[in-house]
């Protein structure tokens, strides 16, 4: 069996551990250096040349757009700041002041005024007030642009009288915020972490993992910006020239930060410089960084699929168990790929993508037993690793990313005509993971062909990427539909050639070595090892196996491989205002985005929703669930291999509407009959929270800014498994009396969770203690016993192991198992609620559309499931709260507060204090726009 591969992008964000204990190890001499030198980018920025405060845009919101990113503004650090972090807690100035209010939403919801929003959100409004100001500069000198920062949270403000100096400006902005960041992560798109940063095995894992999915050469990168620009026309060179300003901006920072000594005191504690002479260097941007940035980005957020190898083994598992006919029915009906009781985006319409063909065509399924994951690292002599270092190496990989899923970002949106002013009202934004520094940045930009104020990806944000225009606002959700195949290449010759339309031609080997030495954030000892990836046109082997005894390399083909760069275009376009001025135009412009994502809109008088992604369209009867043989019946359709480019599925095939009573989005199933590539889009889904809440809202009416932030920060809160499963686990334990005393109490509590809004919920505001702690720590020990119980006897270990790999069992917020890992903040995207609420209905008796295949739990005996039911529940209640919250380096054993708490994975040095959990976006808007152009 190969190692587990998760769909959808890897799972964790964690940086080098060393981090943490570095102040133990760092010289006294480094110490003496980085406390006399200055103590923040914004005092060394004081300095420059002072301009006027400029005038702020046209700004059609009225005092009614707000947002929030945590933990703060300023994501870099002097060395002198982080040694003080470290040794005291200290935090830079706008560090930190974002993550306050974030937290307090969780305990001030219930009492929530529309007066309250900015208690818990940022004024989004364009521009600055004069008294709020903090400071002032000219970037370089130059006249034609400026940077305002304000007080409450150092936003910068970027002004601009030509579109380049505004360009330069939003460059040199994102270096200030947040340069060591966005160096960090041009090296993990390249796959050359550990000479950067050092050898620690997080660090090897996140290389790893990255480059695994996208293995460029530098050639690869140059090309893709090139060709992304110069299919686009004038907007292409417009976005080629953004571009090349952005990186002049980050390149003057890292000039003047250099020469004024207040650049991130990373660089010294990894080696790059040195606190005495400054002596060292820190590489200038070019183009290509901004290609491996984006590479990480869309793999991480925007490129749904993959799996068919997984698929493949749970697919043969189920034939093995119940034969070829029943086991196919058995596979599909826990696949639930079109699933009649999944709750939707798009309420009306059918969209039809990659539905099951009724006569599969050119499946390439693996012969039992011969599939063998392709080896990744070499030793310096050019070997395979062993297996156990191999293991090792994928333990490494897993664990560095989870805590940045691609599932995990909602959107809220209501129609004016359901609304108290007759205004749209949204509550939408990303789920980007909590990191210190965040991922994402705030900023204003207003150029020539610019004007809008958002979050950026750090490195990306020549454009704002999510936020609001001048008279609109814009968030996305991931989607995740399927535009990665798997494709069963067959060899010829020897291990490393492959048949191609006929010709036995070579793969590419694509490798480099990466060669690290000890530095102050990382006590590992030097080291070296090699990454080798094979290509070929069908993209990178990932597998190797036999199918019907023949050789072949299971390969992984995704629509944005080569591509990475071309959504630039739709982002533009987003930001310029003179473009976007209504529904169509924003579709118009998400369509040139060709990653997976779900796009809402609202203004004054309209609300829209576009599902973005470049889908290639399939050869007539194959099904993408599985590997296909590379042959050219069954490629995509129009596929050119040298260009990566097909035939896509037309716009109008996307789910799309325009003034839909409201939306709700919570990565669940985007409309009828769209196939989303991960498994789980079944009767019960997180969406299903918001879905709740908004429809009730939108039944009463006069739905306010206050009534929406409301029902998001509830269903944040709230615990899927116990709204949506728990009521009729305890009719199945109630249809006979309840004898046994523990049980008995262990139902009490859990009855009476369930009747309150099963939230996981403070006794009070800041307690750090769970009401009904009792009931949520049975849950918890409650669900994986259950669900093994429930469904293993009609299984079988085989099968139900295989279709773990497919769905884990259980993500609650403690759940360091789970698929995003502790302290995440996300939760309840995958699990089997699905399956366990069809199969205890059908128990029941009650009326289930899409059913199971079979009935597992008692095997469809009810009084046989109570037992099941009765036998688990008792073994969890009996479980300490030590048992179920073991503790880790963040916790004590037993608290289940700060199990469930969100911890901000650092990237750098600075630490953040833990907050608790919400299930929310990271970055959050709440817009209600008064007025239109």
């Amino acid at each position: 069996m190969p190692r587990r591969t998760p769909r959808n992008a890897r799972d964790r964000l964690r940086t080098p551990r060393g981090f943490h204990g570095f102040l133990k190890t760092a010289s006294l001499c480094a110490l003496v250096a980085g406390l006399l030198s200055p103590l923040s980018p914004a005092a060394a920025a004081g300095a420059a040349p002072q301009a006027p405060v400029p005038t702020a845009a046209v700004d059609h919101c009225g005092g009614r757009c707000s947002d929030i990113l945590p933990p703060g503004q300023n994501g870099n650090a002097t060395l002198a700041q982080i040694l003080l972090n470290q040794a005291f807690g200290t935090q830079p100035e706008h560090a930190e002041d974002q993550l306050g209010p974030y937290a307090n939403l969780a305990s001030g919801y219930p009492s929530l005024t529309t007066e309250k929003i900015n208690t818990f959100f940022n004024d989004a409004s364009f521009g600055v007030p004069s008294g709020q100001v903090a400071s002032t500069l000219r970037p370089a000198g130059r006249d034609d642009v400026t940077i305002v920062r304000d007080k409450k949270t150092g936003v910068p403000h970027i002004t601009g009288t030509t579109r380049y100096g505004t360009e330069f400006g939003a460059g040199y902005a994102a270096a200030q915020d947040r340069l060591w960041l966005m160096d960090l992560f041009r090296h993990v798109g390249r796959g050359r972490l550990t000479p950067f940063a050092g050898g620690d095995p997080a660090n090897q894992g996140l290389e790893q993992q990255f480059w695994r999915n996208a293995p460029y050469t530098e050639d690869d990168l140059t090309a893709q910006i090139e060709g992304a620009a110069a299919k686009a026309g004038d907007r292409g060179r417009q976005a080629l020239a953004d571009v090349d300003a952005y990186i002049d901006g980050v390149n003057a920072y890292i000039d003047a930060s250099d020469k004024g000594r207040y650049f991130p005191g990373e660089y010294v504690l990894t080696g790059h410089k040195d606190a005495i002479t400054n002596s060292g260097t820190i590489e200038r941007f070019q183009r290509t960084d901004l290609v491996a940035l984006a590479s990480v980005i869309g793999a991480l957020f925007g490129s749904g699929g993959g799996g068919e190898v997984d698929n493949a083994l749970s697919l043969l598992a189920a034939q093995e168990k119940y034969g070829v006919t029943q086991g196919t029915e058995v596979w599909e009906s826990f696949r639930q790929r079109n699933d009649p009781e999944a709750v939707l985006t798009q309420h009306d319409g059918s969209f039809p993508y990659l539905p099951r063909p009724d006569d599969p065509q050119g499946r390439a399924l693996p012969d039992p037993g011969s599939v063998r994951a392709e080896p990744l690292v070499y030793d310096r002599k050019g070997s395979a690793a062993t297996a156990g270092a191999a293991r090792a190496s994928d333990g490494a990989a897993d664990a560095a990313l989870s805590s940045a899923r691609r599932g995990m970002s909602n959107a809220l949106v209501v129609g004016g005509e359901h609304t108290a002013s007759g205004h749209p009202v949204a509550v939408f934004g990303p789920q980007t993971g909590y990191f210190a520094p965040q991922l994402l940045l705030l900023q204003e930009i207003q150029g020539p062909g610019l004007s809008a104020r958002g979050a950026s990806f750090a490195g990306l944000s020549m454009y704002v990427e999510l936020g609001r225009g001048q008279d609109y606002a814009w968030s996305a959700t991931t989607s995740g539909q399927d535009i990665i195949d798997t494709y069963a290449v067959e060899l010829c010759q020897d291990d490393h050639h492959y048949l191609h339309r006929g010709a036995c031609v070579p793969m590419e080997k694509v490798e480099h070595t990466n060669s690290w030495k000890p530095t102050v954030a990382d006590g590992t000892a030097a080291g070296s090892y090699t990454m080798r990836a094979w290509r070929t046109v069908y993209g990178p082997v990932e597998y190797r196996a036999t199918v019907g005894g023949k050789k072949v390399a299971y390969t992984s083909l995704r629509s944005s491989f080569l591509h990475e760069a071309d959504s630039i275009i739709g982002f533009q376009m987003l930001n310029d205002p003179d473009y976007l001025d209504g529904p169509e135009s924003f579709r118009g412009a998400v369509q040139h985005i060709n990653y997976t994502f779900n796009w809402f809109y609202a203004d004054a008088e309209h609300t829209a929703y576009y599902n973005s992604g470049d889908n290639p369209v399939r050869a007539d009867g194959v099904d993408a669930e599985f590997p296909v043989w590379a042959r050219p019946a069954h490629e995509w359709r129009d596929w050119d291999p040298a260009a990566n480019t097909a035939r896509y599925t037309p716009p109008s095939a996307h789910p799309q509407s325009v003034d839909q009573p409201y939306y709700v989005s919570w990565n669940n199933k985007p409309a009828k009959d769209y196939t989303a590539a991960s498994w789980g889009n079944g009767s019960v889904h997180r969406g299903n929270l918001l879905d709740d809440r908004v429809g009730a809202l939108v039944a009463q009416g006069g739905v306010t800014r206050a009534a929406l932030v409301k029902a998001m920060a509830d269903a944040a809160l709230a615990d899927l498994r116990a709204t949506d499963v728990l009521p009729d686990l305890l009719k199945v334990i109630g249809s006979a009396p309840v004898t046994d005393p523990a049980v008995a109490t262990a139902v009490g509590r859990l009855r009476a969770w369930s009747e309150a809004g099963a939230l996981r919920a403070e006794t009070s505001s800041g307690s750090k203690k769970y009401a009904h702690a009792d009931a949520i720590r049975t849950l918890d020990a409650w669900w994986p016993r259950l669900v093994e119980a429930e469904f293993t006897p009609g299984l079988g270990t085989g099968l139900y192991t295989a279709f773990t790999r497919n769905l884990p069992v259980d993500e609650s917020p403690s759940a360091a198992h789970g698929p995003t890992g502790a302290h995440a903040g996300s939760a309840f995207q995958y699990g089997w609620w699905s399956y366990v609420d069809k199969d205890i209905r059908s128990v029941l008796g009650e009326s289930v559309q899409g059913p199971l295949a079979r009935s597992y739990c008692g095997g469809g005996d009810l009084s046989a499931c109570r037992d099941t039911l009765v036998t688990t529940l008792k073994e969890a209640a009996a479980r300490t709260p030590a048992q179920v919250y073991p503790g880790d380096d963040a916790c004590a054993a037993g608290d289940q507060w700060c199990a469930d708490s969100i911890v901000h994975r650092t990237l750098g040095g600075i630490k953040h204090r833990g907050i608790g959990w919400q299930n929310r976006p990271t970055y959050q808007q709440v817009v209600e726009f008064t007025s239109h152009r």
